[in-house]
């Protein structure tokens, strides 16, 4: 399992596109599994699963993220994956995970921090 959290700058609704098509594009077993979204006055959240296949560990990897805008304006992103090991009992062979974590930190601009 492998997290990515950052703090953004930019359009909420821009960065979960570039995200969604950015993951959905970056691979060509990559698929949206579910989504969600949620308002307030002045809050938005949307939560995503993507789901692919990873070729070198033979298994499907997940990456759920959320992305969260607060009552100032400021953005999170946070991006969990899982799945692509093959073992029983411990982790190994995480490559998939990582890959999918990597391609999603091309997608989001730098730490606002």
């Amino acid at each position: 399992m492998a997290i990515l959290e950052r703090r953004l700058d930019g359009d909420f609704y821009e960065i979960l596109k570039r995200i969604e098509k950015g993951i959905l594009e970056g691979s060509i077993s990559a698929t949206l599994e579910h989504s969600s979204d949620f308002y307030g006055v002045r809050t938005r959240c949307s939560v995503r699963v993507f789901e692919r296949y990873s070729w070198i560990g033979r298994n499907r990897v997940s990456l759920s993220i959320t992305l969260f805008q607060d009552e100032r304006g400021d953005i999170y992103l946070s991006a969990i994956t899982s799945g692509g090991s093959t073992a029983c009992f411990f982790k190994i062979n995480t490559v998939g995970e990582e890959a999918l974590l990597d391609k999603l930190q091309e997608l989001v601009p730098n730490n606002k921090e």
